[in-house]
């Protein structure tokens, strides 16, 4: 999809373009190959630049290219309940002719709040404040999804103290590896706001160093985030594999005791029916009780003695 805004002088508000102008943003989500000639042919971007952010894999990276210079970060991404969130690529052109180009490969709500002129300070025109702006919006994105996360972990581990069930741990697995996709991406994020702080990649005007430290210091947050609620997952999963083996052993244990106790009355009852002459118990009209009575006897003694040795 192909959308082009531009911020109005007089009203300073987002105007929505039928025409792709200077000074204007390109918005390019889940685009076409017919979308990107357009925008390739209007701008003068190469091509090349372009469809290489139809990958999904495209790693965060900074990469110049005569009249533009592609900025790659990685946003988070909601896919569903199951496997939670990944994060794909989000690129961003900044031309020499005055335009502006965002290009999501699978679309992302990111940018909801500057399509909706939510954002303070926003102007298409000032191109190196819209680019820190959203990489601010990026860290920020990461913190808030992060806290959901730190807070399903939470739950997760009240739910796990009345029951462990295979889809509580399961769920969990997948938690985990959401903060492994966090953890990789926020790294590789910084690696390239560290290289744009260094002023050679983009001019930075007033009040842009600051916004940009901001960002610089709200991913690093993000990152021991991620690094800490990772730790924290990690040893709830083998907490609870312990208890769970525990738990196990304990039941093959029991199960073991009862099947001890449970053949004593077997054994005595198939010793004293074989077919061979034992005295007067055989003859005896009480026998039966008899035999009844030592078989609990013996088992009762056999269960007391398993149960201090801890066996039930």
């Amino acid at each position: 999809m192909l959308k082009c805004y531009k911020t109005n002088i007089h009203t300073q508000k987002l105007d929505r373009l039928d025409e792709i102008l200077p000074d204007s943003w390109v918005d390019l989500s889940q685009p076409t190959e017919e979308e990107i000639s357009r925008v390739a042919d209007i701008t003068h971007v190469n091509r090349e630049l372009l469809a290489k952010m139809l990958d999904d894999d495209e790693l965060p990276r900074i990469e110049s290219e005569k009249n533009a210079t592609l900025i790659v970060i990685d946003v988070p991404s909601f896919i569903s309940q199951e496997d939670k969130y990944v994060t794909y690529p989000l690129g961003i052109i900044i031309t020499s002719n005055n335009y502006f180009i965002t290009i999501a490969p699978k679309g992302t709500n990111l940018l909801n709040d500057f399509r909706k002129n939510i954002v303070k300070n926003f102007r298409t025109a000032k191109k190196s404040r819209f680019l820190i702006q959203i990489l601010n919006t990026a860290a920020a994105s990461y913190i808030k999804v992060l806290d959901e996360i730190y807070r399903e972990i939470e739950a997760r581990e009240d739910t796990l103290q009345k029951s462990t069930r295979n889809e509580d741990l399961i769920s969990l697995l997948a938690t985990e590896k959401t903060l492994v996709y966090f953890t990789t991406s926020l790294k590789e994020n910084d690696g390239v706001l560290d290289r744009l702080s260094n002023g050679s990649v983009i001019t930075l005007f007033e009040g842009d160093a600051d916004l940009l430290e901001d960002t610089i210091i709200e991913t690093h947050q993000a990152i021991d985030m991620a690094g800490l609620y990772r730790r924290i997952l990690s040893s709830i999963t083998n907490t609870y594999a312990t208890v769970i083996s525990n738990n196990l052993n304990n039941v093959m244990k029991f199960l073991a005791g009862i099947t001890i106790v449970l053949s004593i009355p077997t054994i005595i009852s198939s010793f004293l029916g074989m077919n061979v002459w034992f005295g007067e118990i055989g003859t005896n009209h009480a026998s039966a009780w008899i035999i009844l009575a030592i078989s609990v006897l013996a088992s009762l003694g056999v269960a007391a003695w398993l149960k201090k040795r801890g066996m039930l």
